[in-house]
């Protein structure tokens, strides 16, 4: 069964390690075959990988795209492992991950790194920005 996807006019969409980029219309694609498939606003790069999830995003979608989990294996470990550490709370979404990596589910691996995304958005959403009695820039004690 083939996918159906509808683009926006000017969004993109990435098939196989190529970019296509809808022109002034809406547009829907019906694709057939074993490709890996992202929308624009799936898509991570170094860049906007600003956060610790998103990171271990970057990596996932990294493995996706090259349909290959050997070229980030070891980054993504060292990832998830620090991450688990700093937020226990997290092992359990970050063995979802693991398993659907494991079992060769890349689009799935990345879809659970997403909620890991939002989990992590949840977390530093809860800090408060600024602690009653700590000093700020140019404030005395």
């Amino acid at each position: 069964m083939a996918l159906k996807v509808e683009l926006k006019p000017g969004e993109k969409l990435l098939v196989g390690n190529c970019i296509i980029t809808n022109s002034d219309q809406r547009t829907r694609l019906f694709i057939d075959g074993r490709a890996p498939i992202l929308r624009e606003k799936d898509i991570l790069t170094a860049e906007t990988a600003t956060s610790p999830a998103k990171r271990i995003y970057l990596a996932v979608q990294l493995m996706y795209i090259e349909d290959d989990i050997t070229t980030m294996r070891d980054e993504y470990f060292a990832l998830v492992d620090d991450f688990v550490t700093a937020a226990p709370s997290t092992t359990e979404t970050v063995n979802q991950i693991n398993n659907e990596i494991l079992t060769g589910q890349l689009y799935k691996a990345l879809k659970a790194a997403q909620k890991l995304i939002e989990y992590e958005q949840e977390l530093l959403s809860n800090v408060p920005t600024r602690r009653a009695g700590l000093p700020t820039d140019g404030e005395d004690r």
